[in-house]
């Protein structure tokens, strides 16, 4: 694979595009072709990355957003009459491109909406917490995904009982959720 002969091609097809979309259709489009040699998925995951970096330059982001790969194979987005997912390699890949950005971008809104509510819910809470460092676990709940007690008990310099037991309260608050649905060895986040 000649990987820099790829790159001037690509950037050739953001820069002569008329605007995003048609960037992001063009580079998948052409990255499909162009790594003919390589495994279809490997190159299909490759180009659907690709077409989220175009976006966001040719949109002027800082750094690209993971839309089109999250959203690709979802069921709304299958047609003809197999209702086979759609291709960059597909004569209407421009349009599935469309509506696999709208609904990707009506997905991410949602999920923002909801991080909103439960951060609120986190700030609400944060008051009615009587341990010494709940500022830090809470600090911690907003930079990650999902916290275990034990390296909350480590960071906030909590026992892990004490740690555990913010955790319930906050659970009783309304302010996180356990997700690994165990009974030992829990994680929680938003």
């Amino acid at each position: 694979m000649d990987a820099h002969g790829l790159a001037d091609a690509l950037r050739e097809v953001v820069t002569s595009a008329n605007d995003p979309l048609a960037a992001a259709a063009g580079v998948s489009a052409r990255a499909m072709h162009d790594l003919a040699a390589v495994p279809a998925i490997d190159a299909e995951i490759f180009a659907l990355w690709l077409a989220d970096v175009a976006l966001a330059q040719k949109l002027g982001w800082n750094a690209p957003a993971p839309l089109l790969a999250t959203v690709i194979a979802h069921p709304l987005l299958r047609s003809g009459p197999n209702g086979r997912r759609p291709r960059s390699g597909d004569r209407d890949w421009s349009t599935a491109l469309a509506s696999a950005y709208a609904f990707a971008a009506c997905e991410a809104i949602d999920v923002a909406g909801g991080l909103s509510r439960q951060t609120q819910k986190l700030f609400d809470a944060a008051p009615k917490l009587r341990a010494k460092s709940a500022a830090r676990v809470i600090e911690m709940m907003l930079a990650d995904d999902c916290v275990a007690p034990a390296r909350a008990a480590k960071n906030a310099k909590l026992s892990e009982r004490s740690a555990r037991r913010l955790f319930d309260r906050l659970i009783e608050l309304g302010a996180v959720r356990e997700l690994s649905g165990r009974a030992s060895f829990r994680l929680y986040g938003l």
